[in-house]
């Protein structure tokens, strides 16, 4: 039977890609999205994965999500990927609490919402996959972004307690740390400034959703089962640690 895979933010950029290349590999794939109906729509015709809209930030609502996507698809949630994320960038002495708490919420509270609702069936099927996308500059750090940052931190805290706690129950919880990907919000940075970013990174290019599809397909294989509280960092040696 086919491995039931949730990608959250699964319908845009990265988490497109993530979603296509674990319905390739024969998983039957859920892709949650937020809010923008018309391009959940286009992907679903397109590629003929599953989509559902909830907000991870909200508890009731991923938790009645993750039901619904249980009964339609069949079974349990094997595989999980966490990469919903938003920014909302200031610096902090102009940062209000809303501003802050939208992104902690999200990124970071959406990695509890999610596993939450999904842990309790993977410790009694014995199995279980858990990729939590965190971010160049949660560990590094970057101007402007002290909620995105502490969010995206705080993932790879998360990980390596939740893998703790699974790793005795068939459950390996991993996170993979993105660089500067070649998506929408990337293309939106100003081109003097795009061209600063390339000559850090010492590959010379920026990544694209299929490098960061490609890093999670590995730590989701069956096989990767020794695998578990790590992050894997994925930047084109633009930071190295």
């Amino acid at each position: 039977m086919a491995r039931v895979a949730l990608v959250t933010g699964g319908t845009r950029g990265i988490g497109e890609a993530i979603s296509i290349a674990l319905a390739e590999s024969g998983c039957n794939v859920a892709a949650n999205y937020a809010g923008n109906d018309e391009r959940a729509r286009e992907f679903a015709e397109r590629t003929g994965i599953a989509t559902y809209k909830f907000d991870v930030s909200d508890y009731e609502q991923t938790r009645e999500g993750i039901a619904k996507i249980k009964s339609e698809l069949g079974g349990s949630i094997d595989i999980l990927v966490n990469n919903a994320g938003i920014t909302r960038d200031g610096t902090l002495h102009k940062m209000a609490p809303d501003t802050w708490q939208a992104v902690i919420d999200t990124n970071l509270g959406g990695c509890y919402n999610t596993a939450r609702s999904v842990i309790e069936d993977m410790r009694a099927n014995k199995f279980g996959r858990i990729v939590n996308v965190g971010s160049v500059n949660g560990q590094a750090g970057q101007y402007g972004q002290v909620n995105y940052a502490a969010a995206k931190s705080g993932i790879h805290g998360f990980t390596k307690a939740l893998a703790l706690e699974g790793a005795g129950q068939g459950i390996t919880v991993n996170a993979v740390a993105p660089g500067y990907v070649d998506t929408d919000m990337v293309r939106g940075v100003p081109d003097n400034v795009l061209q600063k970013i390339i000559a850090q990174i010492p590959v010379g290019r920026l990544g694209t959703s299929d490098d960061i599809a490609r890093s999670v397909l590995f730590l989701t294989a069956e096989e990767a089962d020794f695998i578990t509280g790590s992050t894997l960092s994925v930047n084109g040696g633009h930071h190295m640690y």
